[in-house]
């Protein structure tokens, strides 16, 4: 099975939480669904180390603390994403790092869940529920 990892970085922006998506470069992908900053791990690497690089390659931001959200397996092909979330560094300027991408920014959460891949989304549920646990 192909394994990738990603992250899924957020801050608070006057009470309203936004996280840090991409949307996939290229023609055939203009209708696509955006995704968490993600891609297959290197040689020697673990998920973690792939999904900081990955997110600092695509979006030019360097994650700092980080805790996993698990994986999921997508429906439609045989992949495994797992990711890691986290608070976003202060005065982080997401931009296009890579050609991969077209689009790198942070996103109201609301608005994300609609946007996201489908099989990404639970990641946004599971984030969600962890700065509820956070803000107790």
């Amino acid at each position: 099975m192909k394994e990738s990892a990603g992250t899924l970085l957020y801050r608070t922006v006057d009470g309203a939480v936004e996280v840090l998506l991409v949307h996939a470069s290229g023609n055939y992908n203009k209708k696509s669904k955006w995704s968490i900053p993600k891609g297959v791990p290197d040689q020697g690497e673990n998920m973690e180390q792939a999904a900081r690089r990955e997110t600092l390659e695509e979006t030019g931001v360097s994650a700092g603390r980080l805790e996993s959200l698990g994986f999921v397996e997508y429906t439609k092909s045989r992949k495994r994403v797992h990711c890691f979330w986290g608070p976003a560094p202060e005065g982080a300027e997401p931009h296009c790092a890579s050609w991969e991408v077209d689009r790198a920014e942070f996103i109201d959460l609301e608005k994300a869940k609609d946007i996201i891949h489908q099989d990404q989304f639970e990641f946004i549920a599971r984030l969600e529920s962890m700065i509820v646990k956070q803000s107790k």
